[in-house]
């Protein structure tokens, strides 16, 4: 499903707190080495002068791509030469300049459709293969919202895993400082830790509102009873998210240290959240999404579902989009950016972008 691999001697979790994945990690991904990262498009990035991410780079050539770091089509550039596998550095600009890149002297700007159109002349592979829903499973007919779930899957899916492996790590560390100063100290880095987990608290708990307003009443309208398995998986993850919330508050504000008993303890808890978001999303996939298609909805419905599915969702679309992102593949997040530039609501759309200048 992915599409760039590297090797690296750093732990998962002194990579976690800092990257952006480029690509969620396989099935037994606790024996491989982590993923490649890419720094996430956020304010706090765009402040600096420049970023620089290298994804597993087939070509020394280095691309420079300049443009607002809250506008979609910036985020749908990077992930398309990110899928190129170059070596890649990202200028945040002024709100109201046009995306640029830049290959050694040459430069060109214009409308995303322009730039890559340029991508793809530049460099013919790996294709982009845009403008229709490509990813394994899917076609044209395919509802809108049903590829909308299934890639938020996707990448909730990475992103437990990766906090497990970071809690696995910090565990087998016995609390200890992570090689990787920029981490930072014990204290700073299960802050971190802390953060990354109330963005993926966020995303399940909006993700999981969504189904219950959106997606369930659909169903529910031509099957009564078809959704009581899926709501009741939604109620029992509940009390094991605030229970991990408020077990990884009551280690970071410890005064006598972190000790391996509380870090093992928080690992196993993760252990359980993983293995019940698989089991829920596996049903959700085989026993609910394919009935939605079987309803036989038009086109203008199924863009109020999935509007209606976004605007349930506005946390995760603007404090926690480019979180949302980091847990898909390039080639994922573009199909996903995709959804959102093609039948979104432009108004809506425009809230959200606008709303990210201000994320921390």
């Amino acid at each position: 499903m992915g599409n760039c691999f590297s090797t690296s001697s750093t732990s998962t979790a002194e990579i976690s707190p800092l990257d952006l994945a480029v690509k969620p990690p396989p099935p037994a991904a606790q024996t491989l080495p982590p993923p490649p990262r890419l720094l996430p498009l956020t304010p706090a990035s765009a402040t600096s002068v420049e970023t620089t991410a290298t994804a597993t780079a087939t070509s020394n050539v280095t691309v420079k791509l300049s443009g607002p770091s809250n506008s979609l089509t910036t985020s749908y550039l990077r992930f398309a030469l990110l899928h190129k596998k170059l070596n890649l550095r990202f200028i945040p600009s002024s709100p109201d300049e046009k995306p640029t890149i830049q290959i050694g002297s040459e430069k060109t700007s214009g409308s995303k459709d322009v730039l890559l159109r340029y991508v793809e002349e530049k460099f013919p592979e790996p294709r982009l293969m845009i403008w229709k829903f490509n990813l394994e499973g899917f076609d044209e007919g395919t509802p809108l919202i049903v590829k909308t779930i299934w890639l938020q899957h996707r990448s909730v899916t990475w992103h437990v895993e990766r906090m497990l492996r970071w809690a696995e790590d910090l565990a087998a560390r016995g609390g200890r400082r992570a090689v990787d100063r920029s981490v930072g100290t014990p204290k700073m880095e299960i802050r971190k830790f802390v953060r990354s987990y109330g963005q993926l608290q966020e995303v399940l708990l909006e993700h999981a509102q969504m189904e219950e307003r959106i997606l369930f009443p659909v169903l529910e309208s031509v099957d009564r009873g078809m959704c009581k398995s899926a709501s009741e998986e939604h109620g029992r993850e509940l009390p094991l998210m605030n229970g991990i919330k408020e077990y990884i508050k009551s280690i970071s504000v410890m005064d006598s240290g972190i000790c391996s008993e509380e870090l093992f303890s928080l690992a196993s808890r993760f252990r359980s959240l993983q293995m019940m978001c698989k089991s829920h999303f596996e049903e959700e996939e085989k026993e609910l999404l394919p009935m939605v298609e079987a309803a036989e909805m038009g086109k203008e419905k199924q863009k109020k579902l999935l509007n209606q599915s976004l605007e349930v969702m506005r946390g995760t679309h603007t404090n926690g989009f480019d979180f949302l992102l980091q847990g898909l593949t390039p080639q994922e997040a573009m199909q996903y950016l995709d959804l959102l530039m093609n039948f979104g609501d432009p108004d809506l759309i425009s809230s959200f972008t606008s709303q990210r200048e201000i994320v921390d």
